[in-house]
């Protein structure tokens, strides 16, 4: 509309930069906390039900949608939440995952193998995480990639971010999280989980890595 209106480069790089604002949100996890964890999640199922295809990279921790209810525990035990609000946060959070037998939703999820490694709780529950992890990448609606720290790679992996039906894009930043619509910005989201899922392990090669790392949680556990 710029163009056939005639306006000068400058004033559409100014109208440009406005409009590509207004597509990108920020709620602050503060805000979120006092509104209450539990309500966040039931707003991030309102749209998961709503969506068809989910993308997921995470180089931080297990995502949700794979988290058992000890992770999930162990997650938010980090915000020093009430047992009441943690309580209602872990049941919203494990409500989410009824999506995952959703065979009308194809779900990809990205994982770096350092997620695999992070010891956020007890070794036999490591292990069961990861246990958890291998069951649900055999739906059959469901793909878990895992990104080897052995491989070489050629990019950084940044922050998390998901993609629902390659429209809005949600970002979790340490104070913030950003939800992005600009189709130009969705687009690089999309590229970049592309990328990293190209070079990750996936099927049986994928479950073999993840059974190998539980398997030495399991050693420790039984070293003691």
């Amino acid at each position: 509309m710029l163009t056939v209106l005639g306006v000068s480069a400058e004033v559409k790089a100014e109208y440009m930069a406005v409009a590509r604002a207004q597509a990108t949100e920020a709620a602050a996890w503060r805000v979120i906390r006092r509104l209450g964890y539990h309500r966040k999640q039931e707003q991030i199922r309102a749209l998961e039900s709503s969506m068809t295809r989910l993308r997921l990279f995470q180089p931080s921790l297990i995502p949700g949608l794979l988290q058992t209810p000890e992770y999930v525990r162990g997650v938010f035990e980090t915000k020093g939440l009430s047992q009441d609000q943690s309580t209602r946060t872990i049941s919203a959070r494990m409500d989410r995952q009824r999506v995952l037998y959703d065979t009308g939703k194809r779900l990809h999820f990205t994982l770096t193998e350092s997620v695999l490694r992070w010891r956020l709780l007890p070794a036999l529950m490591m292990a069961a995480q990861l246990d958890r992890i291998v069951s649900v990448s055999r739906l059959p609606n469901v793909d878990v990639r895992v990104v080897p720290l052995d491989a070489r790679q050629t990019r950084v992996p940044g922050h998390s971010f998901s993609i629902s039906d390659d429209r809005v894009v949600t970002v979790e930043t340490v104070h913030a999280e950003l939800v992005v619509t600009d189709p130009r910005d969705v687009s690089l989201y999309v590229e970049k989980f592309e990328h990293f899922a190209s070079a990750a392990l996936a099927g049986d090669d994928m479950r073999a890595k993840v059974t190998a790392i539980r398997d030495e949680f399991f050693r420790e556990q039984e070293s003691g």
